[in-house]
Order: C-alpha cells, then sequence, then structure tokens
C-alpha cells in the first residue's frame, strides 16, 4: 500500500515513484508524487485517464509531453494540466534525469497501479520496457479502466478483448494485483 515518504522504482524504466499524498492520507481526493524520468527514456503509448485530472510541474531536467498529436518540451518551473480524457504520454528524451511534481485528482486507486506494474517488472514478469503479458494486461486494464485507458484501439474493443481473455487469465494464475506489491 502506498504511504507518505515510500519510493518505488521500476526496474525495467527506470522511473521512480515518491509518494507524497496518498488516497488515504487525503480521503481519496488526491494522489500527489515526485516521479524521477531517467535520461532517454523510452515514449510510453499513448493514454487517457477517464475520470481524473492531472497537474504537472517540472522540478528539474525536461520532459517532452504528448498531447493528442501536438509533441511539446516542458523544461524546469513549467507546469501543464490535463483534463480527463485527453490522451497523452510523457518521457525523457535528454541525457540528464528529470524531476517532476506529478497530481492526479481524484486518488482513486491509481496509486496500486502505480505499485503493481512496478512489482512486476522488478520480478522480472514483464517484457521489455516493463509491458505485462497479454493475460496480465487483460486482468489489469479492467481493474483500472477507471484510472488508465490506452488511447488504442477504442476502448469498447479493449474491453471486450480483455473480457474474453479474463477466464484464460485467471486459469493461467495471473492476478489484477498481487498484495505483496502492496505491502
Amino acid at each position: 500500500m502506498a504511504t507518505v515518504g515510500k519510493t518505488i522504482t521500476n526496474s525495467e524504466t527506470g522511473q521512480s515513484y515518491k509518494f507524497l499524498q496518498t488516497a488515504k492520507s487525503t480521503n481519496g481526493s488526491l494522489l500527489e508524487m515526485e516521479s524521477v524520468y531517467n535520461p532517454f527514456s523510452k515514449e510510453p503509448p499513448l493514454h487517457y485517464h477517464p475520470y481524473q485530472e492531472e497537474y504537472f510541474k517540472i522540478l528539474s531536467g525536461e520532459v517532452t509531453v504528448k498531447l493528442g498529436n501536438e509533441i511539446k518540451t516542458l523544461k524546469q518551473g513549467d507546469e501543464l494540466y490535463i483534463p480527463p480524457n485527453t490522451n497523452h504520454a510523457m518521457w525523457n528524451a535528454i541525457g540528464r534525469p528529470a524531476v517532476v511534481n506529478w497530481k492526479m485528482s481524484p486518488a482513486l486507486n491509481a496509486e496500486y497501479l502505480f505499485e503493481t506494474v512496478t512489482g512486476l517488472a522488478n520480478d522480472d514478469k514483464t517484457g521489455p520496457g516493463g509491458k505485462p503479458a497479454l493475460l496480465q494486461l487483460a486482468l489489469m486494464a479492467n481493474k483500472f479502466s477507471d484510472v488508465f485507458r490506452q488511447a488504442k484501439p477504442p476502448f469498447v474493443i479493449q474491453k471486450m478483448l480483455f473480457i474474453l481473455l479474463t477466464p484464460f487469465a485467471y486459469l493461467s494464475g495471473y492476478r489484477a494485483v498481487y498484495e505483496k506489491y502492496l505491502d
């Protein structure tokens, strides 16, 4: 479980998350993290958050942001607001770390998604770049569809595919979350 002050680091991507405020500490209103993006991090898949807004402030370094089809560079001191349902991706395209203050409101269960993905990567249960296997992804996509959705294919197609894959995922021993990653 995310607690104030806890830091997790994804061994595949190198990205770290320090929890400054959690769902529990804010009665669900906010998740605030300080995240470090390693130099030359990979561009993540375009995604959106259907019920959450995000606020970013670049504390040091710079990050590249894709908002829909627009790409911009944010530098130290820059701030960015991303409303719900806005396709976006963020990464570090330069040769020094970038530190970002990152707020998600409301918190919902986003911290569990970060902990689960990080735990799977650290246990070497993801592919290159930290992406979970398809059956694992199916369960996580169902569990966390209120906090994270990939931009493509359309959500209705994703939902149908992942529902079809769910029984196979459970039969294969996968779970949507693992208690050991939430400790």
